[in-house]
């Protein structure tokens, strides 16, 4: 008998395991065991596989088979339909291989970005999450970390993996985004899925496509502004391409955001910045993404002026843009000269607050702090009024903290207020002929009114003076 060819041999052997691999079915890293789709809604399964090949998807919750054909660029895609919420399921894939994901829940998915406030965890930083480790073991609650990644282009797929909540997976997943998913799910009843996507450090302008900022002048003026570091990207788009978009195929039903402290430098701009991401994500999902996000704190800037800025052009967003919200936390920071404040636990609260309220249509809950709505000057005295304090407002001390009054001089003295038939009166006897108040607005200033419902007052000014101005 023939001796067969060592070298055919090798070459029949490389060809079936180059044949195999390339025609097996492939999936994002987000297309996974343990991941969390979104209920009752149409939810795109994609990946890669033979062009003309035949994949056949069968879900358990309804024994229902779609099916996909492989595109001549090897791709497919496939929406398939997700009932109410429950779990756990398997989901099959068919191809010339077969794949089996198990432990599918069905409920709510959001996704959780900004910079190193949101991506902040850790027992050892913070106590809040330390207190949760023994007992924060469930399936109701799914975990996908997206890593740190830049990309010139949008990617189609990222690294990462969904695992259930437990006492290692939330040592290093944002602590802000679990006490959000936390009380969303307490409060639902359903599984949440919660997508973690931040960066410390990064300027708003790399989570925004990039042609949408360099196509606008003052958006690319201000883009050139920003401190360039070894830590940190800083041109635009790139997180956006690496970090946003391989998931937006993946169904969501909304974000939070905990980001601005990099923009302080040029905060002017920075509504206009905000809202243009936020419709560029929406625009990406196709969906009016319900977006709620977190007012940075007080904080110790260098230059005068900037956080308070910076505070009021987020404030601005949520009333330009509808389907926002803004979460106050002025009242959670025990030392402004930590860019972190420790209490993650309360902001999560109060995201979810705007979430169960605005997206999920929950009675009985307060989550918008008072806030400025206009002013009128009464002789010595200057009357605001106020939105979201039904009850009038409270102050936790023997006087008001951080309040300013100025006269057409624009030179502010320390004023005191009180509660006064729907109105707060504000005076100050160094003025005689008030034209503006000023509440909490200073880079590390803590204010210490509150609506008698709880949420602390927002920062607010009713001039408009130069950024100079704000210096005295």
């Amino acid at each position: 008998m023939k001796k067969a060819c060592p070298f055919l041999f090798l070459i029949l052997t490389t060809l079936s395991f180059h044949l195999s691999v390339f025609a097996d079915i492939r999936l994002p890293s987000v297309i996974g065991s343990n991941m969390v789709l979104q209920q009752q809604s149409d939810c795109k399964l994609w990946g890669w596989c033979e062009p003309n090949e035949k994949i056949y998807i069968t879900a358990s919750w309804n024994n229902r088979t779609d099916s996909a054909i492989g595109t001549r660029d090897a791709k497919w895609m496939v929406p398939i339909p997700t009932p109410a919420a429950g779990g756990p399921y398997t989901l099959t894939l068919k191809g010339r291989n077969t794949i089996i994901l198990q432990n599918l829940m069905i409920g709510e998915v959001w996704i959780c970005s900004g910079q190193s406030n949101m991506e902040m965890s850790g027992p050892r930083r913070l106590p809040d999450i330390r207190d949760e480790l023994a007992a924060c073991a469930t399936n109701d609650i799914h975990f996908f970390r997206i890593p740190r990644t830049t990309a010139a282009w949008p990617q189609e797929g990222c690294s990462g993996e969904w695992t259930a909540c437990d006492s290692n997976t939330l040592k290093s997943f944002s602590a802000a985004a679990y006490f959000f998913g936390r009380k969303l799910n307490q409060e639902l009843h359903v599984p949440i899925g919660l997508i973690e996507s931040a960066w410390g450090g990064t300027p708003a302008e790399v989570w925004t496509p990039a042609a949408l900022v360099n196509e606008d002048a003052a958006l690319a003026e201000s883009a050139k502004r920003l401190e360039v570091t070894d830590g940190w990207p800083y041109t635009p788009g790139l997180c956006y391409n690496g970090m946003i978009a391989p998931v937006v195929p993946y169904n969501i039903k909304g974000a939070i955001w905990y980001q601005g402290e990099s923009n302080t430098i040029a905060p002017e701009t920075y509504s206009r910045l905000f809202s243009t991401m936020i419709a560029s994500w929406r625009r990406a999902w196709n969906k009016e993404l319900s977006f709620y996000y977190v007012q940075i704190a007080p904080f110790t800037y260098d230059r005068p002026g900037e956080g308070s800025l910076l505070r009021e052009q987020q404030a601005l967003t949520m009333k330009l843009l509808p389907g926002t919200g803004m979460v106050v936390i002025s009242d959670l920071v025990s030392d402004t000269t930590d860019i972190h404040p420790k209490d993650k636990h309360d902001v999560g609260l109060r995201l979810a607050g705007w979430a169960l309220a605005e997206t999920y249509h929950k009675d009985g809950i307060v989550y918008r702090s008072p806030s400025f709505k206009s002013m009128e000057v009464r002789g010595d005295k200057i009357a605001i009024q106020l939105e979201n304090a039904p009850q009038g407002l409270i102050v936790k001390g023997p006087h008001v903290k951080t309040l300013f009054v100025a006269g057409a001089d624009q030179q502010f003295y320390p004023a005191d207020a009180k509660w006064e038939n729907g109105h707060w009166i504000v005076r100050s006897p160094q003025v005689k002929d008030p034209v503006a108040v000023r509440y909490q607005f200073s880079n590390a200033g803590i204010g210490n009114v509150f609506g008698r419902e709880g949420l602390p007052l927002a920062p607010f000014r009713t001039d408009d003076w130069a950024l100079a101005d704000l210096a005295k």
